[in-house]
C-alpha cells in the first residue's frame, strides 16, 4: 500500500507536467500551420525549428566560432555552477562570521541589504571592465546576483535556531566551537540551500545575459546568434533549450536538497 501511495506521488506531478506541455505543444503547433500568421513568423512552430538541430549537425555558430549545442549547455551549466557554489560557501561562511558580533550586525547588515536589491544585470557592465570578455565576467554576475541575499538568508537562519537546542549542547558540554559545528550549522544549511534553490532562476539569467555581452559559446550565445542572422527559428529553439536545461537544474537542486539535507523539517 505504501509503494502504491509512493508511486502515485511521483507519477500524479510527471503525468500532469507532461499533460501540460503536450497541450501547450500542440496548440502551437496548430496555430503555426497557419504560415501566413504573423505570429508563426515570430514564433515559428516546433516542427519547424526543432529540424535545425539535425541541419546544423547540432552546431550553432559561424566557422571555427561555431559550438555544439552540447558544449553552449554543458559551458552554462559550468558557468552558473561554479558561481552559485562560491556564493553558497561564502555567504554561509560571512553570515557565520557576522553573526559572532551584534556590532558586525549593526554595521554589516544594511550595507548587504542596500546591495542585495541590484539586479544582476546591473552589475555586467562592470564586469566587463574589470575581467573583460570571459568566464570570469560571467561567474562574477552569477556571484553576485546570489551572495548578498543568501549572506542575509544565513543571518536570518542563524536566529532562527531554537535556543533549547544550544542549551541542550551547552548541557551535554558542549564548547561553543561544537554548538556552532554541530547545531547552528546543521540548522541554517537547509534554509539557505532552500533560498539558494529558489535564486536559481536569477543566476540563470545572470549568466545568459552575461553570455549576451560577446562570449563565443553557451546558451545565451546561441539566442545572440539567432538575433544577429535574424533567424527565428535558431532563436526558439535556444529559448527551449534555456527553459528545458533550467528546469532540470531546477529538478537536480531539488533532489540534492532532499538527499543532502534529510533532517529538514
Amino acid at each position: 500500500m505504501a509503494n502504491s501511495e509512493n508511486l502515485s506521488h511521483w507519477l500524479l506531478p510527471i503525468g500532469c507536467g507532461l499533460l501540460s506541455c503536450g497541450l501547450f505543444i500542440g496548440v502551437w503547433e496548430i496555430v503555426g500551420r497557419d504560415s501566413a500568421n504573423a505570429i508563426t513568423q515570430v514564433l515559428p512552430p516546433p516542427s519547424q525549428f526543432l529540424p535545425v538541430l539535425l541541419e546544423s549537425d547540432f552546431k550553432v555558430g559561424l566557422g571555427a566560432q561555431s559550438a555544439t549545442i552540447y558544449q553552449s549547455v554543458a559551458v552554462t551549466l559550468i558557468r552558473v555552477s561554479v558561481g552559485m557554489a562560491i556564493a553558497f560557501v561564502g555567504s554561509i561562511l560571512c553570515g557565520l562570521l557576522i553573526s559572532l558580533s551584534k556590532w558586525s550586525e549593526l554595521f554589516i547588515l544594511p550595507l548587504l541589504g542596500l546591495i542585495a536589491p541590484i539586479a544582476p544585470i546591473a552589475w555586467v557592465p562592470l564586469a566587463l571592465v574589470v575581467f573583460g570578455v570571459s568566464n570570469l565576467t560571467a561567474i562574477f554576475i552569477v556571484f553576485m546576483g546570489v551572495f548578498f541575499t543568501l549572506t542575509i538568508a544565513t543571518v536570518a537562519e542563524i536566529k532562527r535556531v531554537p535556543e533549547n537546542l544550544l542549551m541542550t549542547a551547552q548541557n551535554l558540554g558542549g564548547s561553543s566551537f561544537n554548538r556552532w559545528r554541530w547545531v547552528i550549522v546543521p540548522a541554517v544549511l537547509p534554509g539557505v540551500f532552500t533560498l539558494l534553490r529558489l535564486n536559481f532562476i536569477a543566476a540563470w539569467m545572470a549568466v545568459l545575459a552575461a553570455e549576451m555581452t560577446g562570449l563565443r559559446d553557451g546558451l545565451g550565445t546561441v539566442v545572440m546568434t539567432g538575433r544577429n542572422l535574424f533567424n527565428s527559428d535558431l532563436i526558439l529553439l535556444g529559448i527551449c533549450i534555456i527553459g528545458i536545461t533550467g528546469f532540470t537544474v531546477d529538478r537536480l537542486l531539488l533532489m540534492i536538497q532532499r538527499r543532502f539535507f534529510w533532517w529538514q523539517v
